[in-house]
């Protein structure tokens, strides 16, 4: 079981960006691929970017060039900043790992 906690949401013009932090407990960070999902309000949930245990990366096309997913495995935390933002992006984002999810951290993203 692997509890994850994301912070680093809040409310950001367009153009702005901000950094999301996931930090997990548990065993075998290193060893597990992370990713980030998000939802918005009435939509369904997507991922925007994941990153494998050796470090290889994928994103929506809707985050590439714009979002960076990494990974510190010494604290345990993955990051995702997020560059040149969009009222689009507003949306609850999530960090997940196999089936444990986190509880999600609003971020705005106003015009």
């Amino acid at each position: 079981q692997v509890q994850l906690v994301e912070s680093g949401g809040g409310l950001v013009q367009a153009g702005g960006s901000l950094r999301l932090s996931c930090a997990a407990s548990g065993s075998f960070f290193s060893l597990r691929d992370m990713a980030w999902y998000r939802q918005a309000p009435g939509k369904q949930r997507e991922m925007v970017a994941r990153i494998t245990s050796r470090g290889s990366t994928n994103y929506a096309d809707s985050a590439k060039g714009r979002f960076t997913i990494s990974r510190d495995n010494a604290k345990n935390t993955v990051y995702l900043q997020m560059n040149s933002l969009k009222p689009e992006d507003t949306a609850v984002y999530y960090c997940a790992t196999e089936s444990n999810w986190g509880q999600g951290t609003q971020v705005t993203v106003s015009s």
